[in-house]
């Protein structure tokens, strides 16, 4: 008998995984090609972006535009009920851009990846990003965000990144478990690809979770704390995923803490301390005068509560 480590046995592992999917959908996929062909074909797009968000499998096949999508705010700003967020935010993330957004804890900074992934409405202001009507932006949300419990293998997880190119009712491509396998091994997680996500560790289910990224292939990638409580060894493996997607033409924004890191691998950085301190060059944003002005700009009370992690 094979054991784990036998590549040809990772394979058959995640074709049958997308063997079981194609089998829970099909009652499900039949039933919406009836009902789709009653319809008229403005009726058909309509339903389908009603009931099927995210299919949209032209979006693969449009990839001139890699390295012009950038992401612009103008007067940004995030409230819950009575209070900011953040606010009064204007800049551009350039087209294939390599942006960390910084700030004390509380300064707004996850609310601002939300508000660019179009999860949270701004109060004021508006963001001009054409990847997110064209299904070709990701966020990927800090882990505590996403419920490990929930029975999925780790191949299922991936294969949803491939979301677009056949939605929630439509029979997944044959070509959908090689890409997997291929993603999970760019990741280092081929030997657990038919574990339940809730049995691996933080870094392997982070691994996993890039693993997705890979097969969503976007034009403009979010990620909110994508490093946190990750071993060194995981992190400068990670890292390496955001410089290619940065060569590749891609728009990388990513939160982090960490200011040495930011230092060594991000040419911009935001700093935000509930509105803009300085966004440009990181050695200008990461300036001691500009990470003064950063503490500065919350009141007393403020910072002994969100203190600041560097």
């Amino acid at each position: 008998m094979a054991n784990s480590s036998d590549p040809a046995r990772r394979r058959r592992s995640a074709s049958d995984v997308l063997g079981l999917m194609r089998a829970a959908t099909a009652p499900l996929r039949q039933s919406f090609v009836v009902s789709l062909s009653a319809l008229g074909d403005n009726a058909q797009a309509a339903f389908v972006r009603l009931f099927d968000s995210g299919y949209d499998p032209s979006a693969s096949e449009e990839h001139t535009r890699r390295g012009e999508e950038g992401i612009s705010v103008r007067n940004l700003s995030v409230r819950y009920g009575d209070r900011y967020a953040f606010e009064s935010l204007t800049g551009e993330f350039a087209p294939a851009s390599l942006t960390a957004v910084i700030g004390p804890n509380g300064a707004g900074k996850s609310s601002l990846l939300k508000a660019l992934a179009g999860i949270v409405r701004p109060a004021t202001g508006g963001v001009t990003c054409a990847a997110v009507a064209r299904h070709r932006l990701a966020y990927l949300p800090q882990q505590d965000e996403l419920d490990r419990g929930f029975p999925i293998t780790v191949a299922e997880l991936v294969a949803l990144g491939d979301w677009r190119n056949f939605g929630a009712v439509r029979e997944p491509a044959e070509r959908l478990a090689t890409s997997v396998y291929e993603a999970l091994a760019a990741v280092g997680l081929s030997s657990v690809i038919d574990r339940q996500i809730a049995e691996l560790s933080v870094g392997q289910f982070q691994r996993a979770l890039f693993a997705r990224l890979l097969l969503q292939d976007a034009d403009v990638i979010l990620l909110d704390e994508p490093f946190a409580s990750l071993d060194e060894s995981t992190t400068e493996d990670l890292l390496h995923f955001l410089r290619r997607w940065q060569g590749e033409g891609r728009t990388v924004v990513a939160v982090l803490h960490d200011l040495d890191q930011v230092r060594r691998y991000f040419p911009s950085t935001l700093l935000l301390a509930r509105s803009p301190i300085a966004w440009g060059e990181t050695s200008h944003s990461l300036s001691a005068e500009s990470l003064a002005r950063a503490q500065k700009a919350l009141d007393p009370s403020e910072r002994a509560r969100v203190g600041w992690v560097a």
